[in-house]
């Protein structure tokens, strides 16, 4: 639900920001502000096709607001910045039991999804040189940590993070997350293994380091560690090579590796899971094909974070994720921009993808399948007066067949609408 404290929050924070800007003299923290604010109207339907579903059908209709306040940096040897960011939504339509469905907080007791939601935080900053020292809410693209922007508000982290780039072509970083605000709440929380059995078993925290290193503009590699402490650790190496294939063809391959087990006191118990994936995709003007093979070994799950943080490094993430014990998974897809046709702003993405040896504890591990396609179509507004008007259509169809081959999972067909603009000040 809304909280009252939501709004002091933004008053406070915002006064803050106001009575420190004018400390600063002959600086750049106010001639390099950007301030912003994000509409998003969002409207998600999800239709269960399975004949013992819970509900028939989940969904809502909201209007999401994402204000951000970025300042410059002061002058100086040692810099200094402060950031603001609000973020709120309110339901239009989805109440009468249509939850949860994964944008709004969900109120167990009324039975239905709340009114509104919202939160709001300060970030403050510090540069010398090419490192970089962030302090408060963050909104991290790591293989360890990542931001969902995929619903309404976005999933935000809270701790600390350093970024540093005094050597040419590589890049390091590090950090910890003591809490993260997930899509469908307005509150900060410790963070939790999201396909454990107890969400009361939580971690102090989120330890990670990691580098990047071009070895030229075309291949680079990455490597990360991270430590939910007490719950797993967790190792990622990746591979990016792209090669021009003359002609107008050009061919991108991503490699992604895996190794998470159990930490410290193993609130969570053993965890025994790695995996690998590649991705390759051939383009050619505005046609790109794509084909992904992703596997996973060992008895667990991939571990993620509450609130179903996602895990875009693993090559086969989606809705269902492919992530179950054992499990082998393909995609094909297919991407095209208009563009190349004369009609900049407009984009399709199509793929299938397919995922069986699901290890479900049993011997009929073949009749284990799960199934996703999906479709999307966007388009942003080019010129005129609505220009940066983006507008998007999701279509997910997802299928399982578990044992018997007589459907025991989720089987589902999902439409997702969503209007987008920013206003910048």
């Amino acid at each position: 639900m809304f909280q009252k404290s939501w709004a002091s929050r933004v008053v406070s924070t915002t006064a803050v920001m106001y009575l420190f800007a004018p400390q600063v003299v002959h600086a750049d923290f106010l001639d390099d502000r950007q301030v912003s604010l994000g509409a998003r109207n969002f409207y998600i339907d999800r239709d269960f096709k399975q004949s013992d579903a819970p509900k028939s059908r989940i969904g809502s209709w909201t209007q999401g607001f994402d204000f951000r306040a970025i300042s410059g940096y002061t002058e100086g040897t040692l810099q200094f910045g402060l950031d603001l960011s609000a973020q709120y939504a309110y339901r239009l339509d989805g109440g009468g039991g249509r939850g949860p469905d994964s944008i709004i907080p969900y109120d167990s007791r009324r039975g239905e999804q709340v009114r509104d939601y919202g939160r709001a935080a300060l970030t403050g900053k510090v540069r010398y040189s090419k490192t970089e020292l962030k302090i408060g809410e963050l909104r991290p693209t790591l293989p360890v940590a990542y931001l969902d922007d995929t619903r309404q508000l976005i999933t935000t982290y809270h701790g600390v993070q350093v970024e540093s780039k005094e050597v040419d072509n590589l890049t390091l970083t590090g950090g910890r997350f003591t809490e993260i605000s997930s899509r469908e709440s307005s509150n900060r929380e410790r963070m939790y293994l999201f396909n454990g059995p107890d969400v009361q078993r939580r971690s102090d925290g989120l330890n990670f380091g990691g580098a990047t290193y071009a070895f030229s503009p075309n291949f680079s590699t990455t490597y990360f560690y991270g430590q939910l402490e007490d719950i797993y650790q967790q190792h990622y190496l990746g591979l990016t090579y792209s090669h021009d294939l003359g002609a107008g063809y050009g061919v991108k391959t991503d490699l992604r590796y895996f190794n998470n087990k159990e930490d410290g006191k193993a609130l969570y118990g053993n965890i025994d899971n790695r995996s690998y994936g590649v991705m390759t995709t051939l383009k050619k003007a505005g046609h790109s094909f794509g084909v992904g093979y992703q596997r996973m070994l060992g008895e667990s799950t991939f571990p993620t974070l509450n609130g179903y943080a996602p895990q875009p490094y693993l090559v086969n993430w989606s809705t269902i994720a492919f992530v179950k014990p054992n499990e082998s998974s393909w995609q094909l897809r297919y991407d095209y921009n208009f563009a190349a046709m004369g009609l900049p702003g407009l984009k399709l993405m199509t793929r299938y993808m397919r995922g069986t040896g699901i290890d479900r504890g049993n011997n009929a591990l073949d009749q284990n399948v799960e199934s996703e396609r999906n479709i999307v179509l966007g388009y942003v507004v080019q010129s005129g007066t609505f220009k940066d008007l983006g507008l998007e259509w999701r279509r997910i169809d997802v299928k399982t067949r578990y044992g018997s081959g007589r459907a025991s999972g989720p089987d589902y067909q999902e439409n997702r609408l969503i209007t987008t603009y920013t206003w910048k000040f």
